[in-house]
């Protein structure tokens, strides 16, 4: 029996990258998956887990409006009835150099990246709560650490996403473990030059930079094993928190 036969995963921003990746990875530890998605499609990769014999459902919703995503778990409940395990994936990441910034461009990171999982975890980890059960993951970024020049509002959206996870890991305990993955230079974005590429892997201890896989493997092993963690935050980092004291790249 595969590892999460019978339970039911919601992912956020589940249609690209790392949680595209997820989804996936979890579908094939037996788990039917309630995927979110914003603009993106999900139809695709919901076929893709149907091909793997499990269930898919495809929902979408703004998180960057915090009426929407208090709607939206409500919306998942209503059409899959529970939640055993959820993963807040999604963000927004774009330049806001501090000359350009503006309160709505904080909003729509803060609301994005960290209200939403604040949101969601709250709701959903209560019902987790009283059913006596559940696993609350949180993608983080290793910027929220060590911040990144022209990043504020990302950096401390995920600096907060990190002590969101402990309060909540002390909040729902011991019914209720919630941790956190934080990658550092995982996929970056396609519009990196070569010369950007280079410079990231100089600046990183295992000069390689990093894919899904590797951080797949941690959020697997969190929401499978993971039976005795909680609060705690996995970085998948290929040694940079050990590197420069600044940060270098996000990991979206």
């Amino acid at each position: 029996m595969t590892a999460l036969a019978g339970k039911i995963v919601l992912i956020t921003g589940a249609a690209r990258r790392l949680g595209r990746a997820i989804a996936l990875s979890l579908a094939a530890e037996g788990a039917d998956i309630a995927l979110h998605v914003h603009t993106s499609s999900g139809e695709d990769l919901a076929r893709e887990i149907a091909a793997l014999g499990r269930r898919a459902w495809v929902m979408r919703a703004n998180l960057a409006r915090p009426e929407e995503a208090a709607r939206f778990s409500e919306t998942v409940l209503a059409a899959v009835g529970r939640i055993d395990i959820l993963v807040n994936n999604a963000a927004v990441v774009f330049p806001t150099p501090l000359p350009t910034l503006t309160a709505s461009l904080w909003r729509t990171v803060l609301h994005t990246n960290l209200t939403a999982p604040f949101v969601l975890s709250l709701r959903l980890g209560r019902i987790m709560q009283r059913r006596g059960m559940g696993k609350i993951l949180q993608l983080g970024d290793w910027s929220g650490v060590r911040p990144v020049a022209g990043y504020l509002p990302y950096c401390v959206s995920k600096n907060g996403l990190l002590m969101l996870t402990q309060v909540l890991a002390k909040t729902f305990a011991p019914q209720v473990q919630v941790n956190a993955v934080a990658p550092g230079p995982v996929l970056p974005p396609d519009s990196y030059t070569t010369v950007e590429r280079q410079a990231v892997l100089a600046r990183t201890p295992l000069r390689r930079l990093g894919q899904a896989a590797d951080v797949v493997r941690a959020v697997r092993f969190l929401v499978t094993m993971g039976n005795f963690v909680s609060g705690s935050t996995y970085f998948v980092d290929g040694g940079c928190l050990v590197s420069e004291p600044e940060g270098t790249s996000t990991s979206l």
